[in-house]
């Protein structure tokens, strides 16, 4: 399938499932990379009090953290 007709499938509501190769799919930019961050402990505590407070975990706290200051950097 031509990637026009490909879209107007897709704009028109209809699967294009069956045109994807979903073994090999991604989505670029977001691949995932394991990194270790060795943290003290009391920064690690503070973190797991701010993470129970908003009900999420350490983790994706961290991620969200970062990625608002990496945001604010890259706007001038």
């Amino acid at each position: 399938m031509k990637a026009k007709r490909f879209d107007q499938t897709f704009d028109a509501g209809e699967s294009v499932l069956e045109h994807l190769d979903l073994q090999r799919a991604h989505r670029p930019g977001i691949d995932i990379k394991r990194v270790n961050v060795d943290f003290p402990q009391w920064m690690v505590q503070s973190i797991d009090r701010q993470a129970r407070r908003l009900g999420v975990t350490r983790q994706s706290l961290i991620k969200l953290w970062l990625a608002e200051r990496l945001e604010m950097r890259a706007t001038p």
